[in-house]
């Protein structure tokens, strides 16, 4: 029995090992090294030297644009993820229904999930919003004032954030599974005493799909503080750096100045907030998160 058992691990191990070595490769090792670049003033022009906490005291002590681009980006994840959120859920109930094309419907709302990340959707986003854009073409057709999207950094950041919000394909596909495994024996016995539509969906809907709206919470909170793409494309961080995200941050401090022990010292920050972050999350949970069987997480 043993032996068979043992067998059956190797067999295990060998089908597997193609996703341990590039996980090991790809993932693992890299970690390690910047965690070890880090403490260097590693560069690709100049030998290495290693410098302790010199790049850790520099970020908090003597960099103007770190605590800025912190800012931004949590501000960034405040207006992204619930809106995101809102939108997938507004969607999902939506396409909870029957009725003719309804399965041509679902994909075609998908699609913006698969094609919203790319950088040619980015330089879409931002013909559409800028000054002469269509966006601003529209609002002249009704005789509205144009707004200068991408030029007003009280507006900007906005702007790049209803770019993430588009992608909401991921998030409603979630949704739309939990919303079909709540009993319809919740919501007739809910018509029978009389609730409103509001009622059932504050009171059945939304408690029963927390455990969907945590997962989603933690997933698109852990991407929205790694945000790239549009705020490089759309805005380059402008105007006055008011969409110079952390990301944007790391990606010059380690491609354009070639300080990339100082852009990992920034990168284990980030990856330390997002870890916070997602406890603190995941603490919450507990008073929120509710289960079909009557637990908590």
């Amino acid at each position: 029995m043993k032996r068979f058992t043992l067998r059956h691990s190797v067999w295990g191990l060998l089908f597997i090992s193609p996703w341990i070595i590039g996980f090991a490769w790809f993932q693992l090792y890299p970690l390690i090294l910047s965690f070890y670049y880090s403490f260097t003033d590693y560069s690709v022009v100049k030998a290495t030297h290693f410098v302790g906490l010199k790049n850790y005291i520099t970020m908090f002590t003597n960099d103007k644009d770190f605590f800025p681009s912190l800012k931004a980006t949590f501000l960034y994840t405040l207006i992204a993820v619930p809106a995101k959120l809102a939108f997938a859920l507004l969607v999902a109930i939506i396409l909870n229904s029957k009725g003719r094309f309804i399965n041509l419907y679902r994909t075609m709302y998908y699609l913006p999930s698969i094609l919203g990340g790319s950088v040619a959707i980015s330089l879409l986003w931002r013909f559409l919003f800028m000054r002469e854009g269509i966006v601003n073409q529209v609002l002249s057709f009704f005789h509205i004032p144009s707004v200068d999207w991408l030029g007003s950094p009280s507006i900007a950041l906005w702007t790049i954030s209803f770019l993430v919000v588009w992608q909401f394909g991921s998030s409603m596909v979630l949704f739309l599974a939990g919303l079909k495994q709540i009993p319809m024996d919740l919501y007739e016995a809910a018509m029978v005493d009389g609730a409103s539509r509001l009622r059932m969906f504050m009171f059945i809907t939304v408690p029963m799909l927390t455990p969907i709206i945590l997962f989603n919470l933690v997933m698109q909170t852990i991407g929205a503080l790694q945000e790239f793409t549009a705020a490089f494309v759309v805005t380059n961080g402008g105007p006055v750096k008011s969409t110079y995200l952390i990301g944007l941050k790391i990606y010059d401090d380690a491609f354009q100045t070639l300080k990339m022990g100082y852009a990992s010292a920034l990168s284990w920050v980030l990856f330390a907030i997002i870890l916070i972050l997602t406890l603190i999350i995941f603490r919450s949970s507990r008073s929120w998160v509710h289960y079909e069987d009557g637990g908590r997480s």
